[in-house]
């Protein structure tokens, strides 16, 4: 039976075939691609604007002693200057780490990263690397989960910027 259904097939339809075959083996899946543009990330605005989008008029208190913020002081290279942020208090579920910002004050778009977290998190430590165009002060801001937001603040020279504008 096999011999019968290979002779009913032409020249044209093996060509056809072996086209599909070669297509199906060349093909690879692609890697996903982002599902937004760089502007819908957060507007170009100044510090004190973005501060009162994200928190609106609640006060920032000094947290200072809870936060600690490592980054260099100088960044050589402003493209890829690493931050880690880590608040000293308990992850429990009547008290914890809701949210961490980073924001650099003098960058087109101040708000680099923002951290959502859970009480079962266990610690609240986040790191990533940021890209600085110039020196600027960067802010690390804890919200915690009753609303109270708690700042520590670091500034940072850039000798080479890395934003490119």
């Amino acid at each position: 039976m096999l011999g019968a259904m290979t002779s009913t097939l032409t020249r044209r339809a093996w060509l056809g075939l072996a086209a599909l075959g070669a297509a199906v083996a060349a093909w690879r899946p692609r890697p996903a691609r982002a599902q937004g543009y760089l502007a819908n990330l957060a507007p170009e605005e100044p510090i004190a604007a973005t501060l009162k989008r994200l928190f609106g008029s609640r006060p920032i208190k000094d947290g200072a002693s809870v936060i600690k913020l490592d980054l260099p002081l100088i960044a050589e290279n402003g493209a890829v200057v690493p931050v880690a942020v880590e608040v000293t208090s308990p992850q429990t579920p009547q008290s914890y780490v809701k949210s961490i910002y980073v924001i650099a004050d003098k960058n087109r778009r101040p708000l680099n990263a923002k951290f959502n977290l859970t009480p079962a998190t266990g610690l609240a430590y986040v790191g990533t690397n940021l890209r600085l165009g110039e020196s600027t002060d960067v802010r690390a801001v804890a919200e915690m989960s009753d609303g109270t937001l708690l700042a520590a603040k670091r500034e940072v020279k850039v000798t080479v910027g890395g934003c490119g504008g």
